[in-house]
């Protein structure tokens, strides 16, 4: 499975995981907007405003490609990031989920305008490490991975076989990178090949 590599069929995933998180989020009070998520230090807010401005993201370089502009995610870089996100996450249940169906709705038209116009420039960069063509593919793991974070029932147990057939072997592929020790990997490696436990100790960086 190769999502990367067909955007058409990212793209339909998305467009079904969007439909999952809004009519999770549909009915979310104040409160529930101002509760921790199960990421530290940021609430349902700053995950759902996070949503919205990665939907605009992607949006943007997907457009850039199609006039022939090789764009970034974010204009301002993390700092941008960041700073959208804390200025974001505060406001009401109302507009937070308001905001994420319209940025949604606007990536899933400029999806449409990318596949019909025959996936153009898919190798711009934008300073990142993935090509254009792979937004919509990067665009459902922060959807799927995100949902979880919410912390409002949705777990891992329910990501789509097509997307963990995906994700699965490119989040293995980083794990190398992300052990801090020889001797770390050297216990992963004997734990996925079947040749001792898996040391309750070792830690993954961020990835």
């Amino acid at each position: 499975m190769n999502l990367d590599g067909d955007p058409q069929r990212a793209s339909e995933l998305c467009r079904e995981a969007h439909v999952r998180v809004v009519a999770r989020v549909a009915q979310l009070t104040d409160a529930d907007a101002r509760a921790a998520s199960l990421l530290p230090g940021w609430t349902v807010g700053h995950v759902l405003t996070h949503l919205a401005r990665n939907a605009d993201s992607h949006a943007r370089r997907m457009s850039g490609a199609l006039d022939g502009l090789d764009l970034p995610k974010y204009v301002g870089g993390s700092k941008q990031r960041e700073a959208e996100i804390k200025s974001g996450a505060g406001r009401s249940a109302q507009e937070l989920v308001a905001d994420l169906e319209a940025s949604e709705l606007r990536l899933e038209q400029v999806f449409e305008r990318y596949i019909t116009a025959g996936a153009p420039n898919g190798h711009f960069l934008g300073g990142s490490d993935y090509g254009v063509w792979a937004c919509p593919a990067h665009r459902l793991r922060e959807i799927e991975m995100h949902h979880v974070d919410l912390g409002l029932g949705y777990t891992s147990s329910d990501w789509p076989e097509e997307y963990v057939a995906w994700d699965l072997p490119t989040l293995l592929a980083g794990v190398p990178e992300r052990l801090a020790s020889s001797d770390d990997r050297r216990t992963f490696m004997a734990w996925l090949s079947g040749r001792g436990p898996l040391d309750p100790e070792t830690k993954l960086a961020p990835w």
